[in-house]
């Protein structure tokens, strides 16, 4: 069974003092199964948004303890910033990443919550999924009134805290109270404009934000709220839904900026927030210089903010990962107020970092590697990566055929091409380390203990299992790569003739990859033991590689005939 990721960002209402700040993010560090991806602190608002990911115990624990040592260390009645707060740990989301669901996840916060409460003394309220009725799903509702208005809140029996006491007394006024919840992923981010205004950003915010602004009659501003039938205010929606958006001024940048929640990213993109923001400035007299992640952003968000602007120049979207990373930086302004680096603001990447992997090593430590004494990396490995080489020169003359002068209005038809051969590309890139980590089963399989009769039950049904994968894997490379002889297939009749060697070199490796891999499924089918199984491996084996070896001797002569 696959492990269940759930994230935690809780936000502390300390921005400033550095030792305060590390002391209570060490608590999160200290929880065996969690990791902490992220301290992101900001003076103006004195607020730091600490992220951490783990199984869903773990997080609860290192959750726990994380507000436990807020509370010690941070005193609300001495607390002030530029961002609504509440609390020492203003508020905690919990987030589903991998294998468990909103509802799951939700029950997760209220677990949380109900220790908070009853072991540390704190008053808080639960929002969003994990909201007690309708009006506190908000989390703008459950903090209205802010640390200030607290002693009034929670003595109003309509906003009786969730959990903790419902007064306001000398602890309380030390920790303040919290909001807890589950989400989808948000994203905080702020979009930096070229003023100092706070109510022209607050102006912009209002265009854009789903909440859009009171409506009011005569002066926008000081003119008198038109209120409905119910004596409730109408409301000017903004241009997004899913888009919360305050303005403030930021003295540490010496600007102004528009600071938006973006709480579902399927419904609102960074760059559509990014975009938005832009025109409603220049309507305004302004321009967005740039923009700011606060905490981290999924790797899909930055990836589809690249096609996005791609797509704008016409431009082909078959680009690889990291150069799609740099132009969303570039795009969105991500380095205007500082270096953006994508490995501390990718979650993907903080996950992955630490990780040795083969494909991360340097060309001639890959070949040192395969040349030394171990048995692998081994041929399924090198045939993956070989049929990398070759989908890569595939890829190469379709992105290069997309950019060719006077070819301008088949850019779409060759992005399309180079699109697909990064699909190939990353997959066979994932089978190089994967052929040798189907061939490591194998051998702790054989290490297993075989002392009693149970114990070598569990040996031969884990060598068994372990077999059929490093059988599978390197018909996956075999399949990878002779699907991939469609890109070079297209690329040497339709791509740039200058080119056609490229494509003819990549089509190359592609048959090299399907060849080196059918011996490898060949020679690991042997040795299992339910036959069927292998049979069926085998028999589908043999069919791509006869297809695989008819393809290249036809595009071969095609090439011929060209040359």
């Amino acid at each position: 069974m696959q492990k269940q990721l759930i994230e935690c960002v809780p936000n502390i209402s300390e921005g400033r003092d550095e030792k305060k700040i590390q002391e209570i993010a060490n608590t999160v560090s200290a929880v065996e199964g969690v990791q902490l991806l992220d301290i992101d602190a900001g003076k103006a608002t004195n607020r730091t948004v600490i992220t951490f990911v783990g199984e869903p115990k773990a997080v609860i624990e290192a959750a726990f303890l994380l507000i436990k040592k807020a509370s010690e260390l941070i005193d609300m009645r001495n607390h002030s910033g530029e961002h609504p707060r509440f609390g020492a740990t203003d508020v905690c989301p919990l987030v589903p990443v991998a294998n468990i669901n909103l509802e799951e996840t939700a029950k997760y916060a209220r677990q949380l919550g109900q220790r908070v409460g009853k072991e540390l003394g704190i008053p808080g309220y639960f929002y969003e999924a994990a909201a007690s009725e309708p009006k506190r799903k908000n989390l703008a509702n459950c903090r209205s009134g802010e640390y200030e208005g607290l002693t009034k809140k929670l003595s109003d029996p309509d906003w009786k805290p969730d959990f903790g006491p419902a007064k306001f007394d000398d602890h309380v006024a030390t920790t303040g109270a919290i909001a807890i919840s589950a989400r989808d992923f948000l994203i905080a981010y702020n979009v930096n404009l070229n003023t100092t205004s706070t109510r022209r950003a607050n102006a912009i915010a209002f265009d854009i934000r789903e909440a859009g602004r009171v409506k009011r009659e005569g002066n926008p501003i000081t003119g008198k709220k038109v209120v409905d039938e119910n004596g409730e205010p109408v409301r000017i929606p903004g241009k997004l839904k899913a888009v919360k958006g305050i303005g403030w001024y930021i003295e540490e940048y010496g600007i102004a900026q528009i600071s938006y929640n973006l709480t579902n990213i399927s419904i609102t993109s960074m760059h559509e927030a990014f975009d938005e923001s832009c025109k409603a400035a220049t309507e305004r007299g302004l321009r967005v210089t740039g923009s700011e992640l606060v905490g981290l952003v999924p790797l899909q968000a930055m990836l589809d903010a690249a096609d996005y602007f791609l797509t704008k120049q016409q431009r082909s979207l078959g680009v690889s990962e990291s150069e799609k990373i740099k132009i969303a930086v570039k795009s969105l302004g991500l380095d205007d107020l500082k270096p953006f680096n994508p490995e501390e603001k990718i979650i993907e990447y903080m996950l992955d970092s630490g990780n040795e992997k083969l494909i991360h090593m340097k060309l001639n430590d890959f070949a040192d590697e395969t040349a030394g004494e171990s048995m692998a990396p081994g041929g399924g490995s090198i045939s993956a990566y070989v049929g990398t080489l070759g989908i890569a020169l595939g890829t190469m003359v379709a992105n290069l055929s997309s950019h060719k002068p006077g070819w301008d209005d088949k850019w779409e038809f060759y992005s399309k091409w180079a699109e697909k051969g990064q699909d190939y590309k990353e997959k066979l890139l994932f089978l190089v380390d994967e052929d040798t980590n189907a061939f490591n089963r194998i051998i702790a399989g054989y290490r297993m203990p075989k002392d009693s009769e149970a114990e070598q039950k569990a040996r031969i049904s884990a060598i068994e299992e372990a077999t059929k994968y490093a059988t599978e894997i390197p018909f996956q490379i075999m399949e990878t790569a002779w699907k991939s002889m469609e890109v070079m297939e297209a690329m040497v009749k339709e791509g740039m003739e200058s080119s056609l060697s490229d494509a003819g070199v990549g089509m190359l490796c592609a048959r090299t990859a399907v060849v080196g891999a059918y011996f490898n499924v060949r020679i690991n089918a042997k040795d299992i033991k339910d036959r069927k199984f292998a049979d069926d491996m085998l028999e589908r084996a043999d069919k791509i590689y006869k297809s695989a070896i008819e393809k290249e001797e036809a595009i071969i002569k095609f090439i011929d005939s060209k040359m």
